[in-house]
């Protein structure tokens, strides 16, 4: 196993339990209303569940793992952009703009 393919896992996983949480978690509602963006919750959990799928069946068919890195480093360019909006800090702002950096990555060269 090459570390292209520990970091598509890495990122998989954490995007199937992150869109678990988004969808399930009463703390993420919590968080969407801070973000002052609760209507967008159910979406971006969504959204993180259908990436991380994109991600595992990018092993398979490449162009599908390739555009589900890209849109979940759309994802996370947003995040940070509303972690920035809200004034969150740059430790609060951390998970985010790594998630960005790691799907761009994965976009680009992984696949």
């Amino acid at each position: 196993m090459n570390t292209d393919t520990i970091l598509i896992w890495l990122s998989a996983i954490s995007f199937l339990l992150f869109g678990l949480g988004y969808l399930m978690s009463s703390a993420m509602q919590q968080e969407y209303a801070r973000y002052k963006l609760p209507q967008f919750r159910k979406l971006v959990g969504t959204l993180q569940l259908l990436g991380a799928a994109g991600l595992l069946v990018g092993f398979k068919v490449h162009w599908l793992g390739q555009a589900a890195a890209g849109g979940l480093a759309l994802l996370m360019l947003l995040a940070v952009g509303v972690r920035i909006k809200i004034k969150d800090s740059p430790l609060q702002t951390l998970p985010a703009f790594a998630y960005l950096m790691l799907n761009a990555y994965l976009c680009g060269a992984a696949y």
